[in-house]
């Protein structure tokens, strides 16, 4: 069972995927602001469905990635483990959903809600770029980079937001 910091924030193990999902999550939030009038529980439907269509993509074509390397179909058992190892894809559209969700509900005003959703794809790309700065024992200019290169691909995705006009 996973924790709620790995459903938030990824695991070692889980790094590529969360990234990945992360940038999807932000990106279809960005891209959903262009659409005047757009509330919150619908950005929240939009992002979740686009993190699980990317994540579906992701597990059929390791599937059959792993089909041809292997010779053979893959059994039910390696199906689960592929799905499970690309599970980090959803999982990183389940916090920027949830905030949106409080949007909807009328928990936090739904720009609030909006921008929420982007901070924790920030944060959450923040805590990448450390783990894996502290896996590769970057120096502190290692570590400033690595960090400014994952933050920076995110504030790019929320400056697109801000240019649509949310």
């Amino acid at each position: 069972m996973r924790s709620f910091r790995e459903i938030l924030f990824g695991s070692r193990d889980s790094i590529a995927g969360t990234v990945y999902g992360t940038i999807v999550a932000m990106g279809a939030i960005a891209a959903a602001a262009s659409v005047p009038d757009t509330r919150a529980g619908h950005l929240a439907g939009a992002v979740a469905a686009t993190v699980l269509v990317f994540w579906i993509a992701h597990v059929y074509a390791h599937a059959l990635g792993e089909t041809v390397r292997l010779g053979r179909r893959l059994d039910w058992q390696e199906l689960v483990s592929v799905a499970r190892r690309e599970l980090a894809i959803a999982l990183a559209g389940v916090a920027p959903v949830a905030a949106l969700v409080l949007g909807a509900l009328g928990i936090l005003r739904e720009s609030t809600a909006g921008w929420l959703a982007m901070g924790i794809g920030l944060a959450t790309l923040l805590i990448q770029g450390v783990r894996y700065a502290s896996v590769e024992h970057l120096t502190g200019l290692g570590t400033a980079v690595t960090i400014a290169t994952n933050v920076g691909l995110g504030l790019a995705i929320v400056g697109l937001k801000v240019a649509v006009g949310h």
